[in-house]
Order: structure tokens, then sequence, then C-alpha cells
């Protein structure tokens, strides 16, 4: 249940409880607004959806990169060489492009939390996002032709930029979503998958429609870029709502911890020996103290980790590239769709419902030993995907799983159980510090969210490789 999520409740029920606890006085004298025609909700899923669309547009246009990609690979020699392996190993460059920078980003917006107001992050990485894309857009009715490997350079270029915006804005609406309650987390949570899967139903809609593929990307593209634009107006909407203004408020004026009564939880979870230094918590405008966070995190920050390094070296790098076994039949589903549907669509969706699910169960709790073992348990995914009909093979040329359920299969509950999981675990996160780290406690989960996919993304080229 919900409730089992939360500290002991105040006056309100206790899936109305905001993450950050209101100040003692504001509490009790002032009546708590409601979400009219769930509007603070329906911003909060949109902004899910917008912080990660990026990243998923960008990996999702699988056949407009190839088709970019491959202009000289027929040629014989070095160059030609060069042009496949960039096409071949494209999804991997992508995901180490995506990943490995953010980190940087991710630790400065940790030290910018109490520096830099989270509106002024926000906008100024919605805004970069929005730049970047509409040159990517541009580019798509540009010849490059004859120059393939400059104009790969300037995508993953462009990936840098908009994965490290991303990763501000992310970390930075998922810490302003802390001083609201539960409900408008899981938006923000459930808005993330809904983003992939919202890339994938455009990229299949458009190969149906377009026969040409710069006209199918351009309109892909352009979605993007029309939603990157929503994204920015209904943030600009989010402080005008009342029921935003009284969690916003709420969390401005949170009161130094020595107004806080002895029995409060910021007391009860301080750590042991007085190592939560209090006045230096109490400081709005200093560096969150980091030692205290990391030690209350660490083993969620593990599984937070692990459950998106396994996810990243096997989505996109390895899923996308299983063929389906009747490709030689020349269907439209196995020559044209089936990457589309089998693993980008059917991922993100069945991430989603991962999602979605931990809106009715939390199981199991953050201090459960069974958390983690499920989490290592999802390493049997790599083996099930190398020994489907991954193509090219270069080096392990068994096939045990040669019927197209399979790979349908295992992508399934590779979302479902990375959604679920993931969820779990970063919902708990900000649950077992002290509210007046809990923001911080969001980047930092982040930032374990963002490793497990930075080195998961170098292992994808080294797997790709030895396969």
């Amino acid at each position: 249940r919900a409730s089992a999520m939360h500290p002991a409740a105040g006056i309100f029920p206790p899936d109305e409880e905001p993450l950050i606890e209101e100040p003692l006085v504001n509490r009790y004298s002032r009546q708590k607004p409601s979400d009219r025609l769930h509007g603070a909700y329906i911003i909060f899923f949109l902004l899910g959806i917008g912080s990660l669309l990026p990243w998923n547009f960008f990996i999702t246009a699988k056949h407009y990169w190839m088709y970019k990609l491959q202009n000289c690979s027929d040629q014989a020699g070095p160059a030609g060489q060069a042009a496949s392996d960039l096409r071949d190993f494209f999804e991997s460059y992508i995901s180490i492009a995506s990943t490995v920078p953010s980190l940087l980003c991710l630790i400065g917006n940790f030290l910018l939390v109490n520096k830099v107001p989270a509106s002024i992050r926000i906008l100024s990485s919605l805004f970069i996002m929005l730049a970047v894309f509409l040159v990517i857009t541009v580019l798509v009715k540009v010849d490059t032709s004859a120059w393939t490997t400059p104009f790969f350079a300037l995508t993953i270029g462009c990936m840098v930029i908009v994965s490290s915006a991303s990763t501000v804005f992310t970390s930075s609406i998922f810490g302003l979503s802390s001083s609201f309650p539960m409900k408008n987390l899981q938006a923000l949570i459930s808005g993330q998958a809904m983003g992939g899967t919202i890339s994938a139903i455009a990229s299949v809609i458009d190969l149906a429609a377009a026969a040409d593929v710069t006209d199918s990307a351009l309109a892909y593209f352009l979605t993007a870029d029309i939603f990157i634009i929503i994204c920015i107006m209904v943030y600009l909407l989010l402080p005008r709502l009342e029921y935003s203004r009284h969690y916003m408020s709420s969390q401005k004026e949170s009161p130094p911890l020595s107004a806080v009564p002895p029995n409060s939880s910021a007391e009860d979870e301080a750590e042991p020996g007085g190592t939560t230094n209090t006045s230096f918590l109490a400081k709005s405008t200093g560096i969150p103290p980091l030692r205290p966070i990391l030690q209350k995190t660490a083993l969620l920050g593990f599984c937070l980790f692990y459950v998106f390094f396994i996810s990243i070296i096997i989505f996109p790098s390895l899923s996308s590239n299983i063929e389906s076994v009747s490709k030689s039949s020349g269907s439209l589903w196995s020559t044209k769709y089936f990457a589309s549907l089998t693993s980008f669509l059917l991922y993100n969706f069945a991430d989603w419902c991962g999602r979605q699910i931990t809106a009715w169960i939390q199981a199991p709790g953050p201090k459960s030993k069974l958390l983690p073992a499920l989490i290592l348990l999802r390493t049997i995914f790599l083996p099930l995907f190398i020994l489907s009909n991954y193509q090219p093979r270069a080096h392990i040329w068994m096939v045990v799983f040669n019927q197209d359920v399979y790979p349908v299969v295992f992508t399934a509950l590779l979302g479902l159980s990375n959604g679920y999981l993931g969820t779990l675990v970063i919902i708990y996160g900000p649950k077992i510090v002290p509210k007046e780290l809990a923001e911080a406690a969001g980047v930092v989960m982040t930032f374990y969210l963002m490793l497990g996919l930075a080195v998961g993304s170098a292992c994808s080229v080294l797997i790709v490789h030895l396969v």
C-alpha cells in the first residue's frame, strides 16, 4: 500500500503527504487546496513524458539513422568498413553519448540544487533541447551522403547536448515533485515511460504513412519539437495553479531543523553519533551534505544502478538488432515493422505498465532482501537475448531461441521488470532520508540511475562486439 511508504501521517491522508514535510505553522494555518480537474497531475505526467522523450526519439528512429549512415557502406576498403561499423554499432555509440556526459551534468545539478532556482534549471534545459532538436529536424532534408562520418560526429554531439540537458531537467523536476503528494511523483514516473511508448508509436505510424524515409523522419522529429514546446508551456502553467503554489511555497518556507520537534523524522533519521550537521542542513543556499545521503541510500542506490545497467546493455543495442526468423519471406512484419514493434514499442509499453503497477502495489519494501535478489535475477536476460536471432553475429553462432515469440516474451519481461523494480527503488530513495534532504536524495538516486546507464552502455559495446 502507498501508505506503507510514508512516515507517520499528519493531518492529511497518506496519499496526500508530500515527500518534503510542510512547515508546522503552515500545516495547521492553511487549508490544503484540491487539484482541480487533476491539472497538476496532468502537468507532471506531461513533464515526465518530456524528460525522456528526446532520448527515446533519438534511439527509436533506427531506420532513419541506418539510412543516413549507409551511403558509403558499399565502398571497398577502410572507408566502407568504417561506415559499416558506424551503422552496426550506432545504438551502442548513442548509449555512451547519452549517459557518460550526463553524469557530469548530474553532479553539477546536485551542487546547484540550493543555489540556482529549479525554474531556471528546468526552463533552460528545455530550451536547449528544443534548439538541438530543431537542428536535427533541419538536417533531415540535408543531403549528407558526401560527409557520412562528420554527420555521425554531429549526431553524437547533438546527443551529448540533448542528454545532458535532459538529465538536468529530469533531476530538477524530480526534485521539485518531492514537495508534492506521492500521486504527482507517480505521475512523473509514469510519464517517463509513456514518453518511450509515444516515441515508438510515432515511429511506427511514420513508417506506415510515409514511403520516403526522410519524409517519415521529418514528421517524426517535428513531433518531438512540438512536444518540447508543450512541456515549456505546461511548466509555465504549473505555478499558476493554487494547488501547486501551496506545495511549492511550503518547500521554499521549510524551517531550519531547530524549529522541528524532537520526535520528527528529521531527528529520528539522523545518523548515530551526530554525524548529520544540522546547522549545515538549515542553510538554504549551501551544498546538501552528501555523506548521510549516501549512507542511507547505499543499498537502494546499488539496486537502481543494476536495474538500468542490465536494461541498457540489452535495450536497444541487443534487442533492436534481433531479426525475425522469417525475414527471408519478405513480409512487412518481418522486414519493416519487426524491430519497431517487438523491441521499441513493446519494451516501452511494458516499462510503462510496470511503473503503473507501483501505484497500487509497493512490494517488496525498501529494506527487504527480496528486492536486491529480484534485481540480480534480471542478469539472466543477457544470455536469453544473446541466444536469440541477433544479427549480425561474428563469434557466437548458436541461436537457441529461433522463433519470433521468444524475443517478444523476453522484451516484455525486461520492460515490465525495469519499470516496476526501477520505480520502486526511485520512490523509496527520498523516503528513507530526513525530509530536509529529500530533494537532494532524489538527485543522488538519479545519479545512481545514470551511473548504471553509463557503465551499462560501455559494456553494451563490448558485448555487441563479442556476439
